[in-house]
C-alpha cells in the first residue's frame, strides 16, 4: 500500500506510510520542526544516524543533508508532521520581538526531544486540518506557524540561537565535510551551498584539494567504500548500493568493474583462495 505526502497549509506537511520506506536524500534548506504521531523515523546524517521514536518532537536545522527510512508501528501505520520554519516567517518574528543573537547554539545537531504539554496541544490542534475537518485561512496558518516559534522558545529559550541565526554560510573546510557527505547523492551545486561557496567557488576549491573533479572524486570514494563493505565486512552490494549514492545496481556494477578491473563476485572468490 502506497504512502501519502500532502501539504496541509503553507508551511505545513503530512506524511502516512504503512509499509518501511527509504526515502531519497534531502536538502533541508530551512529548519524544520517535526512531530513522529506513529512509528519511527531512522534518519542518516553526516557523522551518524538519528532514530526519532512515537511521540517525539525532533528540530531539524537548517543547511543539512539528511536520508530517512520510515517504520511503520505495530498497528501498520507511520505518521509525520512536520512545520516549516523559514528565514521570512522567522526574521519577521525576530523584528517584532527585537530578538538579536551573538552565538551560535551550543548543542548538540541532533535535537530532538519529548514535548512539554504546550507542545504536545500544539500538534493535537493540528488534527483537524490534517483530516481535512477545518480549512486553515492564510491569516490562521500564519498564526499557527507562530504558535509553534512560541512554544519552542517556551520549551528551550536556546532556541533562538539556532532559529534566528541569518548569517550566511561561511567557507568550512572542503575535505573534511566531503569525507563526511560523499555518500548523500545530491548535485554539485547543494555541495557547494553547502560548504559555503559559488559553484565556480566550488570547483576551482575542489580542484586545488583534491586534484581531480568533484564528480570523479565523489565516484572513486564511493568505490573505495563499496570495495571496504564487500571484502571486510562481507557486505552485498544489493544491500549499500543506494547508501553510498549510487542510483541502481548496474550502474554500480559497471563502474565497480571500470575502476578495478574485476567484479564483486571475483573479489569475493578471491578473498576464499
Amino acid at each position: 500500500m502506497e504512502g501519502t505526502r500532502e501539504i496541509i497549509f503553507d508551511r505545513l506537511v503530512y506524511s502516512c506510510q504503512f509499509d518501511k520506506h527509504r526515502g531519497d536524500e534531502e536538502f533541508i534548506p530551512e529548519h524544520l520542526l517535526g512531530f513522529q504521531l506513529s512509528g519511527e523515523t531512522h534518519a542518516v546524517y553526516p557523522g551518524g544516524t538519528t532514530v526519532v521514536p512515537e511521540n517525539t518532537v525532533v528540530l531539524i536545522r537548517k543547511n543539512q543533508l539528511i536520508r530517512t527510512t520510515k517504520y511503520p508501528s505495530k498497528s501498520g501505520e507511520y505518521k509525520f508532521v512536520s512545520i516549516t520554519l523559514d528565514r521570512e516567517v522567522l526574521n519577521k518574528y525576530a523584528l517584532e520581538n527585537k530578538i538579536q543573537i551573538e552565538n551560535g547554539y551550543p548543542g548538540n545537531k541532533r535535537l530532538f526531544f519529548e514535548p512539554d504539554d504546550f507542545l504536545l496541544s500544539y500538534f493535537v490542534s493540528l488534527a483537524p486540518y490534517i483530516n481535512k475537518k477545518k480549512e486553515a485561512t492564510p491569516k490562521l496558518a500564519d498564526l499557527k506557524i507562530r504558535e509553534a516559534i512560541e512554544l519552542l522558545l517556551q520549551s528551550n529559550p536556546d532556541f533562538k540561537q539556532i532559529l534566528f541565526d541569518f548569517s550566511s554560510p561561511y567557507k568550512i573546510d572542503l575535505q573534511d565535510f566531503m569525507e563526511q557527505n560523499y555518500m548523500f547523492n545530491v548535485s554539485i551545486e547543494t555541495f557547494a551551498k553547502l560548504t559555503g561557496r559559488s559553484l565556480s567557488g566550488f570547483k576551482r576549491d575542489f580542484s586545488k584539494t583534491f586534484n581531480t573533479t568533484p564528480k570523479q572524486w565523489l565516484q572513486n570514494r564511493r568505490l573505495e567504500e563499496a570495495y571496504y563493505l564487500i571484502q571486510y565486512l562481507e557486505r552485498k552490494p544489493a544491500d549499500f548500493y543506494l547508501d553510498l549514492g549510487f542510483e541502481n545496481l548496474s550502474h554500480f556494477y559497471f563502474s565497480f568493474k571500470k575502476k578495478y578491473g574485476f567484479t564483486t563476485s571475483d573479489l569475493k572468490k578471491n578473498e576464499n583462495l
